[in-house]
């Protein structure tokens, strides 16, 4: 089973809006909305779960209502690791899941991406997206000298979906919430930390698949969609 898991319990603060930035309109519908329907639409997405700020699951149930794959609406926590934990919960002890964690401001993710996913799902435990980085990155040290510049090739900008076999990311979880020092911004990052000797396989994203962040990504955003 292929579940879609939308994460939409972010505060939008950075956009600087009197909403969370997922309920904002874009070409006649909510980001949400759009993200939703991107799952619901491909033939290989069994199941779909939100997971929401406790105080908005009323108003994504009404959002919800038309998609009948949206089986769960939970809320998440604190971190963005509590929204993909209470995700994992919902499918506990369940066999052959796999779980597609997806940012839901990501409205413009395509069918392609969520195929080649699912597909890199039959032969590895984790899979990320990502695109190659158009600029060069550089580290610095504490004094803001730089201090390694990596072989751009080697480097991607990492996108959403990242998706697991259920047992693999329950698994990375439960080693690393027993660690004092736990830390993490993304989902593959647990595994690759607490679970090293874990393939990650990279899918190739899309640069359309942008996360809608700062107002001027609506723009962009709107254009697209209405493409």
């Amino acid at each position: 089973m292929n579940v879609a898991v939308l994460l939409a319990g972010g505060s939008g603060r950075r956009m600087g809006g009197p909403e969370p930035k997922q309920f904002i309109q874009i070409a006649g519908r909510s980001i949400l909305e759009h993200s939703i329907r991107a799952f619901h639409e491909h033939e290989g997405i069994d199941e779909i779960v939100v997971v929401a700020h406790a105080d908005y699951i009323d108003r994504i149930r009404g959002i919800a209502a038309p998609y009948e794959k949206v089986k769960h609406i939970v809320p998440g926590g604190k971190e963005r690791y509590d929204s993909s934990l209470a995700a994992i919960a919902c499918y506990k002890g369940q066999m052959s899941v796999n779980l597609l964690i997806h940012d839901a401001v990501r409205p413009l993710v395509s069918t392609r991406i969520i195929s080649d996913c699912i597909e890199a799902l039959k032969t590895y435990k984790a899979v990320d997206v990502a695109i190659p980085c158009t600029d060069t990155i550089v580290e610095v040290n504490a004094e803001g000298a730089i201090c390694r510049i990596t072989p751009r090739s080697m480097l991607r900008n990492v996108q959403t979906p990242q998706c697991f076999r259920l047992e693999t990311i329950a698994k990375a979880y439960e080693i690393g919430l027993k660690d004092p020092t736990f830390v993490t911004s993304d989902d593959c990052g647990v595994v690759f930390r607490y679970l090293p000797d874990e393939p990650i396989y990279v899918v190739a994203g899309e640069t359309t698949n942008i996360k809608v962040t700062y107002p001027e990504d609506l723009i962009l955003a709107e254009k697209i969609l209405k493409q």
